[in-house]
């Protein structure tokens, strides 16, 4: 992985914007942490997945029935991955550290592994968003184009329409491919995975294989295999178009900006707050059921700024950090509604798709 340093040594806007969220925090005595809006997410998401896949399991209902409630159980623990498992990786959960590590293993139950998600997401996304050759997050292979610099390809014309498809499967091919390629190749698109120590080796292990004793062998026990793979794939399908359409809303729409590196080392012009301030946006901001629903993953650039504070003081960091933006003359990236920023997404991947938008 080529070096990438950001010109810091004046970061006078995040240490401004850093001193108005410190005031924030003190003046109205609240912790940086979760609180009893968090707790009740949990309280109310991981109960309703249990009853709900227990329902599927012994319930009596048509197959209709059994379709949507695959679908409803899907979208759960989406739920439960935004409001949940995505506080406790960051730190944000509770300001107890095993609180935390207990939390996120949340998303080992979903099927994936919270120790390479850690490194993919909080290290690297989280550091170099929107940075083609080294941010994964953009690194979806051949068939999606996502940034000018990545190479252009005919099918790239109708990407638009089957990316969708491709989102859909995404949480499939994540759980059943990726993971293990990250694991055994111990690199994550560029970036090497420099140690795995023998724990996190054994719950990867007993997180697949667990995962495979209740997603699968329990379900066709009980229901058979044809309603077992049906239930599963609209599980599947329902959080993988979920889970890809929020990210995306993020950063890869028309009002971010990308770059790029390839094998020399680079100096980014901007200190780090500012790239991240131009490379995420905000979408629906007033929409509180899209709030509550994503974990406040609507309000990106409050997220990537403060990755450490809960998703639940967004809304009012979001009131400081968009006046901060003002007074450096920076844009401040937000779509008032899911609408547009759906909209934003599909415009932006049909430009990608043209030959010409090099």
């Amino acid at each position: 992985m080529p070096k990438i340093t950001f010109s810091n040594k004046n970061h006078l806007f995040f240490q401004s914007v850093k001193n108005s969220v410190e005031d924030y925090f003190q003046n109205n005595r609240l912790k940086k942490t979760g609180n009893w809006k968090l707790y009740v997410k949990a309280l109310i998401l991981i109960p309703l997945a249990v009853a709900i896949y227990c329902w599927l399991l012994f319930g009596n209902y048509s197959w209709p029935v059994g379709i949507i409630l695959s679908g409803l159980f899907g979208f759960t623990l989406v739920c439960i991955a935004f409001n949940v498992m995505h506080d406790a990786c960051h730190g944000s959960y509770s300001g107890k550290k095993w609180v935390n590590e207990f939390m996120g293993l949340s998303m080992n139950i979903l099927g994936s592994n919270a120790f390479l998600w850690k490194i993919k997401h909080n290290i690297i996304h989280h550091t170099y968003t929107n940075i083609e050759g080294v941010d994964d997050d953009i690194a979806n292979g051949p068939l999606l184009r996502q940034c000018i610099t990545q190479k252009w390809m005919p099918i790239h014309r109708y990407q638009f329409i089957y990316m969708f498809i491709l989102y859909s499967v995404s949480t499939l091919a994540w759980m059943w491919g990726t993971d293990f390629h990250k694991y055994f190749s111990k690199k994550i698109h560029t970036t090497v995975i420099k140690k795995i120590n023998a724990g996190q080796h054994i719950m990867f292990w007993v997180s697949k294989m667990l995962y495979i004793f209740f997603y699968v062998v329990v379900p066709v026990c009980f229901l058979g295999w044809q309603a077992w793979l049906t239930g599963f794939l609209i599980l599947h399908i329902t959080m993988g178009l979920v889970l890809s359409v929020v990210f995306q809303l993020a950063h890869v729409v028309e009002k971010t900006s990308f770059d790029s590196v390839a094998k020399e080392n680079k100096v980014i012009a901007s200190e780090w707050a500012i790239h991240e301030v131009k490379t995420t946006a905000d979408f629906a901001p007033k929409n509180k059921v899209i709030s509550w629903l994503v974990g406040g993953l609507n309000f990106q650039i409050e997220h990537h700024l403060f990755p450490q504070i809960s998703h639940i003081h967004y809304p009012a960091l979001s009131k400081i950090i968009r006046k901060q933006c003002e007074l450096f003359g920076l844009p401040y990236n937000y779509y008032p509604t899911l609408r547009q920023a759906i909209y934003s997404h599909v415009q932006l991947m049909k430009q990608l798709g043209r030959r010409n938008h090099q």
